[in-house]
């Protein structure tokens, strides 16, 4: 199969020509007069699978050197456990108990949003559960300060029909899955290109297709069908570079929002080897609801090899333009990792130190569910260091309003901007941190310095906190709730001043205190 960079689109009847190589140049012809911003958010890779986090097994060189000569956060959180909520935290900088978006709202009311055949003929079936037309972003408010803005990648919050598009949404230019459910697929029919679909020199092969009847699921020959001709994080990576050779004389903001590496299991042939060479032999995985993968423990390896190369791909670009010391890099990811029948993610240690697993990663507001990688670089204006300033997504906000001299929306954040530029006496610090998630039996939690209080089963009435001592007890397996009531008091009243009801009544629970 041919794993290369697709040479040609198709847009409707319209071909798109392959990029042409830009001229080399030693410097940008212009400085811009604010930083450049790079925002990379993979999915669902945890806090653990990099390795300046102690990952061992998977190799990422290129992450682990812009740690190295920037700042490597050990206490930073996501906005939710979920891609949606996730991303609405992180674009609009609430927490969950007044964002908009709380869960993953597939929007089953249109029809049948599963259907990946009808996806296909239907775009109204794609998207999940919009934000609100107006609603400042990350995209709208670095477009307000003088940006050129662009996403490249998953979307998430809101379908090509609706008024949450990217492009709606403060983004000048667009290239990627709109809808989560497509990005299940990393050799997809088309993406979406601002407000048109471009289609691909793939066929539709839905998520959770098996095995052919009677294949061998030892035969590699038997998985041939699941890598077709274009890889779709590589047409992405292809625009990134193009976005930033055309914007290299003004200042840019560029979301590059990679699907890598969700589930299912799929990388590059070659690159799959090298781990597998790595690893030896492993069983294969059935991979029910996506695809089945003859070597998992390999291809997740491979996949997030994949990104760390082009990461580092980009660094080099951004060196020959002349833009290194003009351009801050944000790298982290949505949430934690997952826990499903393609998963490798325990076998790697994804969250360590905290545990994962069901229950324990993913879709719960356990540290593993929601602490996150977070790494800030700056050329070689930052003083490396290691930081262990308590923060979150909805920070990103105020942070990148203040690199670019304008006054943020209101947030629930706090800007980070002082420690990244080394004066951390100046960085304000949260009293306590907030979420929600009425996913599963609904979730509450709150981290308050050393501490976090933990709210389970709330659709199932319970009104219990457990307390935990994250600082020594970072498993959360030694509940202290009894022997420090006056902590557990100081978690009732932080969740009474957070939670606003939402108005989408999915995302609603019966939460005690309020």
């Amino acid at each position: 199969m041919n794993h290369k960079l697709s040479k040609t689109l198709f847009v409707g009847a319209a071909a798109v020509p392959a990029l042409a190589a830009m001229p080399a140049s030693d410097a940008a012809a212009a400085k811009p007069d604010k930083p450049n911003v790079i925002f990379i958010l993979l999915d669902d890779a945890g806090y653990g699978d990099f390795g300046c986090y102690g990952q061992t097994r998977t190799e990422t060189p290129n992450i682990d050197a812009l740690a190295a000569r920037g700042i490597r956060f050990t206490d930073m959180y996501s906005a939710a456990p979920l891609s949606s909520p996730a991303r609405c935290g992180l674009l609009t900088g609430m927490h969950s108990g007044h964002a908009q978006i709380r869960a993953n709202d597939e929007m089953t009311h249109r029809g049948d949003v599963w259907n990946h055949a009808e996806m296909l003929r239907d775009s109204t079936l794609e998207g999940q559960a919009p934000m609100r037309a107006g609603t400042p972003t990350l995209g709208s408010e670095m477009k307000r300060a003088g940006y050129r803005t662009a996403m490249i990648g998953k979307w998430g919050v809101g379908g090509p029909t609706s008024e949450s598009t990217p492009n709606k949404m403060g983004f000048d230019e667009y290239f990627g899955c709109i809808c989560q459910r497509q990005a299940h697929c990393y050799y997809p029919p088309f993406l979406w290109e601002n407000d048109r679909r471009v289609y691909l020199d793939n066929q539709l092969l839905p998520p959770g297709t098996p095995l052919d009847d009677g294949a061998d699921p030892m035969d590699p020959r038997s998985y041939e069908k699941y890598a077709q001709n274009t890889y779709s994080p590589d047409l992405m990576y292809e625009r990134v570079l193009r976005f930033v050779g055309e914007n290299r004389d003004n200042p840019f903001f560029l979301m590059w929002t990679t699907p890598i590496p969700h589930s299912p299991m799929q990388a590059p042939a070659d690159e799959v080897q090298y781990y597998v060479r790595k690893f030896g032999d492993e069983s294969p995985i059935e991979g029910r609801g996506y695809f089945p993968s003859r070597w998992p423990h390999a291809t997740y390896a491979a996949m997030i090899s994949h990104i760390d190369r082009q990461i580092g791909g980009l660094v080099e670009e951004l060196k020959r333009l002349g833009l290194w010391d003009d351009t801050i890099i944000f790298i982290t990811s949505d949430n934690g990792p997952a826990a499903n029948s393609c998963s490798s993610t325990e076998w790697f240690q994804s969250a360590a130190p905290f545990r994962s697993g069901k229950g324990w990663g993913k879709a719960s507001l356990r540290e593993g569910g929601i602490r996150m990688p977070f790494i800030v670089a700056w050329g070689d204006r930052i003083a490396p260091q290691v930081c262990d300033h308590i923060g979150y997504f909805p920070d990103v906000m105020p942070t990148l309003c203040d690199i670019a001299g304008i006054d943020s929306p209101k947030t629930d954040g706090i800007s980070l901007l002082p420690t990244i530029r080394g004066k951390q006496k100046r960085q304000k610090q949260h009293e306590y941190l907030y979420w929600e998630f009425p996913g599963g039996k609904g979730w509450v939690a709150v981290r308050y310095g050393k501490w976090k209080g933990l709210l389970r089963e709330v659709k199932s009435g319970n009104d219990r906190i457990e307390l935990f001592d994250i600082s020594t007890d970072p498993r959360e397996e030694h509940d202290l709730a009894a022997e420090h009531p006056e902590i557990v008091d100081k978690m009732r009243q932080f969740i009474r001043e957070s939670h606003t009801e939402p108005e989408n009544p999915l995302f609603m629970m019966d939460i005690p205190f309020k």
